[in-house]
């Protein structure tokens, strides 16, 4: 037997290949599903079947292409409703896998139709949980994203994920292997360790949700700090349980390079939004008017999912060439298939073209502490728990995935500072202050993380919110 956890960081998510004998199943995969024929063909079994823990929100899975690919059945838990073919099991129901089994334990909470897959081994021994979104490495999944569609409230979610973990997983041995499907970094949890594979015996002992005195406590310190879902998600989930194009066909769309000479033009046709995926440091320099900067080198998808929300909006795209491949797959993976091409030559082709460029002002913590005075105005655009741990003194806290909603309130004839961590949240900021006619700002190099080093600029770990800007 072996269980190979195929890890993706840009998502925090774990998908799951499992061989025994001569065959195999997949947990929960990605939308690009080449990867898991590469496996199946290298060990020369057959995929017998694919097993979904829930409908994702935070992803598109790529049940539907793998198994048209390879023909193997997808399987959901009790309750699942999907609009294709797919085997609902039954809570308790055994499937086999060459001389392995897997066990349908249905744990609804996270959503009514969430199940864990127990692996039984060879020797008929309970080995290990995939427990989706159920039970995470140091918490549970967030019981607030199946409301509308079940016209339950957040605290009776809640209170059912409670019985689920109490009646089918915490009976189980402590030996037996957890295997999540998401890490730390997930907008599907609050407090998940950086670790991805623990045993059940270590979460019982650590896991705050699971050492709750009882279902009241459980409900009430699940739900303490919970912040608003991104917005793509109900749109991911919308894919996952009605469908979706072939990975194949997006691909082959957006994978039309568009000359410098007509890039304009058919992006006003289209009404299409232009994303540069470039670096901020190569961004900052020059770019085309109007686009918006979400680097690929960073948590991309996760923020293209929350700056954009729409899956459906037409986007052409600005790369470092080379890249056009792996951006789209990666725009694919939170669902947004509408891409209509590149801009071929990257952004020097535009340059050469002599058309109209546009730049951020960009300048160092050293240049910033030199610049700062006590009433300089500072934006500070990472999440409130990073700002409350530690701030430039009477920064104003404005988080990123907030951004649609504050940039209505900025008055651009006063100049401010902007900052994140480390440059990435920042710049995505100024690209969309930018497009939105804001330009009297300056942003700052390495973010906080260069700020404190300069150790002449005033910090506090007082949070002081009662400023408005």
């Amino acid at each position: 037997m072996k269980i190979e956890q195929i890890y993706t960081g840009c998502l925090a998510q774990g998908a799951y290949y499992i061989v025994s004998e001569n065959e195999a199943v997949i947990i929960d995969p990605l939308r690009e599903v080449k990867p898991y024929q590469d496996r199946l063909e290298k060990d020369n079994v057959t995929l017998k079947y694919i097993f979904e823990t829930h409908f994702h929100a935070d992803f598109v899975s790529g049940h539907l292409d793998l198994s048209h690919k390879t023909g193997a059945p997808i399987v959901y838990g009790p309750t699942a409703q999907p609009a294709f073919e797919a085997i609902i099991a039954e809570d308790h129901q055994i499937f086999e896998i060459g001389n392995i089994k897997i066990k349908v334990l249905h744990t609804p909470g996270h959503t009514m139709e969430s199940t864990t897959y127990l692996l039984i081994d060879e020797n008929g021994v309970e080995t290990a949980i995939f427990t989706g979104d159920t039970l995470f490495l140091g918490d549970v999944g967030r019981p607030d994203l199946a409301q509308k569609a079940t016209n339950l409230t957040q605290e009776d979610l809640a209170g059912i994920l409670y019985e689920s973990l109490q009646t089918k997983i915490m009976p189980l041995d402590d030996s037996v292997t957890v295997y999540p499907a998401h890490g730390a970094g997930s907008a599907c949890g609050k407090n998940m360790q950086k670790e991805t594979v623990d045993t059940l015996g270590n979460q019982k002992r650590t896991n705050y949700a699971l050492n709750q005195p009882d279902k009241e406590s459980f409900i009430r310190e699940v739900l303490d700090g919970l912040t608003a879902p991104p917005k793509y998600f109900g749109m991911n989930v919308a894919m996952n349980k009605g469908g979706y194009e072939s990975l194949d066909v997006v691909m082959n769309k957006g994978l039309s390079p568009i000359a410098a000479e007509d890039f304009e033009a058919f992006a006003e046709d289209t009404g299409a939004l232009i994303l540069d995926t470039r670096s901020p440091a190569e961004f900052h320099k020059g770019f085309i008017p109007n686009s918006v900067n979400i680097g690929l080198k960073g948590d991309f998808a996760p923020w293209v999912g929350n700056m954009i929300v729409d899956v459906k909006h037409p986007l052409l795209l600005v790369v470092d060439e080379g890249t056009e491949e792996e951006v789209i797959t990666r725009l694919s993976r939170v669902g947004f298939d509408n891409v209509l091409g590149y801009l071929d030559g990257s952004f020097s082709a535009w340059k050469d073209a002599g058309k109209e460029t546009d730049d951020i002002k960009r300048i160092s913590p050293a240049e910033f502490a030199e610049q700062f005075t006590e009433s300089a105005k500072v934006i500070d655009v990472r999440k409130l728990s990073e700002y409350s741990a530690e701030h430039v003194d009477n920064a104003f806290n404005k988080p990123l995935d907030t951004i649609s909603d504050w940039v209505k309130t900025i008055d651009d004839s006063e100049h401010f500072f902007l900052h994140c961590a480390g440059g990435y949240r920042s710049m995505i900021a100024a690209s969309i202050l930018n497009a939105h006619g804001i330009r009297n700002f300056t942003e700052i190099e390495g973010g906080f993380n260069g700020i404190k080093k300069t150790e002449k600029l005033p910090t506090t770990d007082f949070v002081c919110q009662s400023k408005t800007l």
